[in-house]
C-alpha cells in the first residue's frame, strides 16, 4: 500500500475526476452542434487531458518539495499537497519523471490532432503546456496570473480544445460553456490557497490571498462563483447554450451556502474545510450536469 501511495500520491489521483467533467463539456458542445464524433478521438482527448492534469500535479508536488514548502504547509484534505515526497524524499525524481512522461504523452496526442484537424489547435495546446510547466515556479508569483491560470486551463483551453479536436472547428457554444469551469476552477484553487497562504509566502509566492488578504479574496471568490452561473444565462440569452444546459444550475443549492460560508469563515481554517469540500462538489457537479443535459437533449 505504501508503494502504491508513492506512485499515486504526486499525481493526486482523487483530484483527477475534475478532468473528465470538463472534457464532458467539450463533448457536449460538439454533440449539441450535431457533429459526428469518433470514439477513438474521445478516448485520446480524455487521455491527453488527464496526462496534462497529472503533469501539473506531479510538477507541483516536485517543486513544492524542492523549495521546502511541503515542510511549512499544514495540509488539509483539499490543500497542501499529498505529503508523499516529505515522507519519501528519495522518490522526488520519480515524481518529476511522472510529470515528464505525462507531458510527452499529452504532446504526442496533441500532434495527432494537429495533423488531423489543423494548425489552429496549436495556440491552445502551446498555452496549455506553458501553464503546466510554468504554474508552480512562475505563475504563482503573480496574483492575477495565479488567479486565472487554473480556470483558463480547465475552462477555455480544455473545453474548447476538446471541441476542436472532435469537430475540427471552434464554436461559441464551447466558449460560453467553458466560462463555467473557468470561473469555478479559478475559485477552486483560490479557496485552496486560504490555508496555505502563510506557508506559500515563505517560498516567494504572491497569489491573491497573500497579496490582498483573505477578506478581499473571499469577495473575489463569491464574484467568480456568481459569474459561473451568469455565464450559463449569458450563453443561453445569446443563443449558444440550450435550456438543457441549465441542469447545471442545480448546484446553486450548494453554491449559495458555500458563498456564505466562505465569507463568514474566511479566517477560520477548521470551519472553512467543509466549505472547501463543498467547493469541490460544485466544481465537478456543475459541468457534469450541464454536459449531461446537453447530450441527453441532443439524443
Amino acid at each position: 500500500m505504501s508503494s502504491l501511495r508513492v506512485l499515486t500520491g504526486p499525481i493526486r489521483l482523487p483530484f483527477l475526476i475534475l478532468t473528465p467533467a470538463c472534457v464532458a463539456l467539450g463533448i457536449a458542445a460538439t454533440v449539441w452542434r450535431s457533429v459526428h464524433i469518433q470514439a477513438l478521438d474521445v478516448a485520446l482527448v480524455l487521455v491527453g487531458a488527464i496526462c496534462l492534469h497529472i503533469g501539473v500535479n506531479a510538477l507541483n508536488e516536485y517543486y513544492d518539495f524542492k523549495s521546502g514548502l511541503d515542510f511549512f504547509t499544514e495540509r488539509t484534505a483539499f490543500s497542501g499537497g499529498s505529503g508523499t515526497l516529505p515522507d519519501n524524499p528519495d522518490k522526488a525524481s520519480l515524481a518529476f519523471a511522472t510529470a515528464v512522461v505525462s507531458l510527452v504523452i499529452a504532446i504526442l496526442i496533441g500532434f495527432y490532432f494537429v495533423h488531423k484537424r489543423g494548425l489552429w489547435l496549436l495556440p491552445l495546446g502551446l498555452l496549455g503546456i506553458i501553464i503546466v510547466v510554468a504554474y508552480t515556479e512562475w505563475i504563482t508569483r503573480s496574483p492575477l496570473l495565479c488567479l486565472v491560470a487554473p480556470g483558463l486551463g480547465f475552462g477555455p483551453l480544455m473545453v474548447m480544445g476538446t471541441d476542436f479536436c472532435l469537430s475540427g472547428s471552434y464554436s461559441w457554444t464551447a466558449f460560453f460553456v467553458s466560462l463555467v469551469p473557468f470561473f469555478l476552477v479559478s475559485d477552486l484553487l483560490l479557496l485552496n490557497q486560504f490555508p496555505d497562504a502563510d506557508a506559500d509566502s515563505k517560498v516567494g509566492r504572491r497569489h491573491l490571498v497573500i497579496n490582498k488578504g483573505r477578506a478581499y479574496s473571499a469577495v473575489i471568490y463569491v464574484v467568480f462563483l456568481a459569474c459561473a452561473y451568469l455565464s450559463m444565462l449569458a450563453g443561453y440569452l445569446l443563443g449558444y447554450i440550450p435550456k438543457a444546459g441549465f441542469l447545471g444550475l442545480g448546484t446553486l443549492v450548494l453554491a449559495v451556502p458555500l458563498a456564505r460560508g466562505v465569507l463568514k469563515y474566511r479566517d477560520d481554517m477548521k470551519r472553512l474545510v467543509p466549505y472547501m469540500a463543498m467547493n469541490v462538489i460544485v466544481n465537478i457537479a456543475t459541468p457534469t450536469l450541464m454536459a449531461l443535459g446537453m447530450i441527453i437533449w441532443s439524443a
